[in-house]
């Protein structure tokens, strides 16, 4: 339970659109984070019913979650700042994802700004990359 309060304090995101359990470690360079996708996650009952994988769309969600909640530990911005995404690159899926998978998420922080923040990032199973992609987010910070 640490954990996850942890995590609501980095981030404004909640159940069950809150991708990341642990942020196992932050720094200036980028972070990393673990989720493990449960078989009831909502998405599953309508994304391929038959043979539920987690949607590429959420898996980059993910990386954008562990990449704030990264920079949000590390302190670079205020408290409430949100990231909003604002573009996607070169985002690659390699493997599906299933049900139960334990996965680790890697970010790198390639710029940060008071205006912007540019990251890219891999989503691992065991040791295999499943997907991978570069985003950019624009900076608000919030009157509290």
């Amino acid at each position: 339970m640490r954990k996850r309060l942890e995590i609501e304090e980095l981030l404004p995101h909640r159940p069950p659109f809150l991708f990341i359990e642990e942020i196992v470690e932050a720094n200036k360079e980028g972070s990393v984070g673990r989720y493990r996708f449960k078989e009831n996650e909502l998405f599953f009952a309508g994304h391929f019913p038959h043979y539920p994988i987690v949607p590429g769309v959420i898996l980059i969600e993910m990386m954008a979650q562990c990449g704030g909640a990264g920079v949000n530990k590390m302190g670079y911005y205020k408290k409430d700042t949100l990231f909003v995404l604002a573009s996607v690159e070169k985002a690659k899926f390699r493997q599906e994802v299933f049900p139960n998978a334990e996965v680790k998420v890697e970010v790198k922080n390639l710029r940060t700004s008071k205006l912007m923040l540019k990251q890219s990032g891999k989503v691992y199973v065991g040791e295999d990359v499943v997907a991978e992609a570069t985003w950019l987010c624009v900076v608000k910070e919030l009157d509290g």
